[in-house]
């Protein structure tokens, strides 16, 4: 796959070009577009029709973390009572994270359990990928998955996300960390023999972060792999707990907190430093992303 294309609502042009400043691309001008963003894998164009192209080596990564960051539609399960994939067995953990793209609030990291005695109760909750899930639902379908499903929530509020990512200057290891100690913490209370999760970064990564109990377990990381009813699951409680950690940071700081990275966001930063102090950002945001650099 060397070019990837597809037609977005203009309204998404600010977020859209956020997505590639904070993955280090070049933004430069480009004739019949409103920019075209570009690094030594890449190049995207972003036409004013509304037409989205991406051309190079790297094409078929970022389309994917392209389509993750916009939230757009993914195509469903089928049957959500068994997995698409016939090598994939009944029982199953899967994995998924929230907040990875929003400069406000946690990263969480959330794993969940499948088997016969619960499918056919998440299918009927309404499980599905938390991005085709109104955020005001997900409370409700969350307390469905704990309450029948073995689980762990792994959060890391700014002030560690921020501590960690000093050390290891890699969003891929710091997400690694995390779904090994989600799949770790299943393991402690329940038996395992497959885990499923999205794919990010170099396979070995989720691999090399298990310890003792994890490393028996047959791991697998597919694209778009929240088409799997338990990903989905794990999908809807990480989004659960980063929506609660970003309600407590409105809370505490007496401004709305908004989602994402966008013009809103940053302006909501700078009312913030003025009103605290931009070192308090530390304890709210991931300081690494470029709005931090802008205030």
């Amino acid at each position: 796959m060397n070019h990837y294309s597809n037609k977005f609502d203009k309204s998404l042009e600010t977020k859209l070009k956020t997505f590639f400043e904070n993955d280090g691309a070049a933004i430069t001008p480009q004739l019949n577009a409103f920019w075209r963003a570009r690094t030594s894998k890449y190049s995207a164009i972003f036409y004013n029709t509304g037409k989205f192209l991406i051309q190079g080596s790297d094409v078929k990564d970022i389309a994917n973390k392209v389509e993750e960051f916009l939230d757009i539609e993914r195509s469903d399960f089928d049957d959500a009572s068994s997995p698409q994939d016939s090598n994939i067995p009944l029982k199953r953990i899967g994995v998924d994270e929230s907040g990875k793209g929003d400069f406000f609030g946690p990263l969480v990291i959330a794993g969940v359990m499948v088997d016969e005695s619960n499918i056919e109760i998440l299918k009927k909750a309404g499980v599905k990928d938390c991005k085709k899930i109104d955020d005001k639902n997900i409370n409700k379908i969350a307390a469905v998955i704990k309450n029948n499903c073995v689980f762990s929530v792994i959060t890391i509020n700014p002030a560690k996300y921020n501590e960690l990512y000093s050390k290891l200057n890699n969003l891929n290891l710091l997400l690694a960390w995390g779904h090994a100690r989600a799949i770790e913490n299943i393991l402690e209370k329940k038996e395992c023999d497959y885990a499923l999760s999205d794919k990010f970064g170099d396979d070995k990564l989720i691999q090399n972060a298990l310890m003792k109990r994890g490393k028996k377990i047959q791991l697998e990381q597919k694209c778009k792999a929240e088409s799997d009813i338990a990903v989905a699951a794990a999908s809807i409680l990480a989004r659960a707990q980063f929506l609660s950690g970003i309600a407590e940071l409105s809370v505490k700081y007496g401004v709305e907190i908004p989602k994402g990275a966008s013009e809103k966001v940053l302006q909501t930063a700078k009312t913030i430093s003025q009103k605290y102090s931009k070192e308090e950002l530390k304890n709210t945001s991931k300081i690494h992303f470029k709005t931090y650099s802008q205030i």
